[in-house]
């Protein structure tokens, strides 16, 4: 492994899960990958998760800057609605822990409690506010428990054109391209407002140069969604879909609207997986879903990894954190939660790519950019 990673490395990392991903369903093909013997040769994706969020207040054009800085191959915005149909980047469209929405008398009334997948949020939502209201909101950190406030109230909620903006401008600047990882956060409950968010992630992108020149990989943990817009993306586009699992025993909301629920745990056995694969390029399990084991001659594998290359699906997994609160035991440094060990997520990160995973959203993009690059 190189200890300096040169642009056009970089650039072809990036075009190699386009590449590898079929633009028209994988599951066509009944033969199987090898079993892989040895970890991947090719380059592994780092995505900025909510941009540098560790460094950062999430989903801020500054955050993405950061990480784009701090060497991600993309950044990832989650994308909810404006009651005028703008999409914007936050993790959820209940913002009171990510905005001073709850310190603006002027937005008091827009308190309320709403039903989201089922289950009962009260707060602010992005639904109810135009993309002119939103702008007055400034970011705020998350988990200020645990990161910086240092850069709250200095940023407001980009829209998804912003973003295309500076990944377009950052691609410019430092020649290389910088791709984006779009997850459309409850498009169940959006669709339900008349606020359906596919099509207009569709035509924002077609809108924008960059988005129809750079990867851009589309996320959902529904299915309903991805299967529509498989059916939109024509043969050749830069635009490949992302299926995520949520935890094992939880359901994706759309199959459970329609009546015909299924578990995650139900997605990931290898048929599920081919099946998966008719509508989807890649999947999105959370890290501990590997499941390392040991194969033939020793080799440390993933089950799911190998099925999922069997069934044509790339593995892009999530998330990877510096902090001890996130770390798992082996991985933990001195310190509180809060502390962090840069070097116990670099190894967890490596770990990881042993088990042949293609990509993984960190939200410390120079901790990722070390583990990939043995620096």
């Amino acid at each position: 492994m190189h200890t300096t990673r040169p642009t056009t490395i970089r650039a072809v990392a990036l075009m190699m899960i386009l590449a590898g991903c079929a633009s028209t369903p994988a599951a066509t093909s009944t033969t199987p990958d090898a079993p892989m013997t040895a970890p991947r040769p090719s380059p592994t994706l780092v995505i900025g998760h909510r941009g540098a969020s560790a460094l950062r207040p999430e989903h801020t054009l500054e955050a993405y800057r950061k990480a784009i800085e701090d060497g991600a191959d993309l950044i990832e915005p989650d994308l909810v609605s404006t009651h005028d149909g703008v999409l914007v980047a936050r993790h959820e469209n209940e913002i009171s822990g990510t905005t001073d929405v709850a310190s603006r008398p002027e937005f008091a009334v827009r308190r309320t409690t709403r039903t989201i997948d089922g289950e009962r949020v009260t707060g602010w939502f992005t639904e109810d506010f135009t993309l002119a209201e939103l702008k007055t909101l400034r970011a705020r950190e998350r988990l200020p428990e645990l990161r910086s406030r240092d850069w709250d109230d200095r940023f407001d909620i980009p829209t998804l054109t912003e973003i295309l903006d500076l990944a377009a401008a950052e691609s410019a600047a430092r020649g290389r391209v910088i791709g984006l990882a779009p997850e459309l956060k409850h498009p169940t409950h959006f669709a339900s407002l008349g606020l359906a968010m596919e099509v207009k992630l569709l035509d924002t992108l077609n809108a924008h140069a960059h988005g129809v020149a750079a990867p851009v990989i589309i996320q959902s943990f529904e299915t309903a969604n991805l299967r529509v817009l498989r059916e939109r993306i024509p043969r050749g586009s830069n635009l490949r879909l992302l299926q995520l699992y949520g935890d094992p025993n939880k359901k994706p909301y759309d199959t459970v609207v329609a009546g015909n629920p299924r578990t995650y745990a139900s997605m990931a056995t290898p048929e599920a997986l081919r099946e998966v694969a008719t509508y989807a390029d890649a999947i999105g399990p959370h890290y501990l879903a590997l499941a390392p084991r040991e194969g033939d001659g020793g080799i440390t594998r993933s089950a799911l990894v190998e099925a999922a290359h069997a069934a044509g699906l790339k593995v892009i997994v999530y998330t990877f954190r510096p902090e001890n609160q996130f770390l798992p035991g082996d991985y933990r440094g001195p310190g509180g939660p809060a502390a962090r060990n840069d070097g116990g997520s670099i190894r967890q990160i490596r770990d990881a790519i042993v088990l042949g995973i293609d990509g993984f959203f960190t939200d410390d993009p120079a901790v990722g950019r070390r583990a990939v690059d043995g620096n």
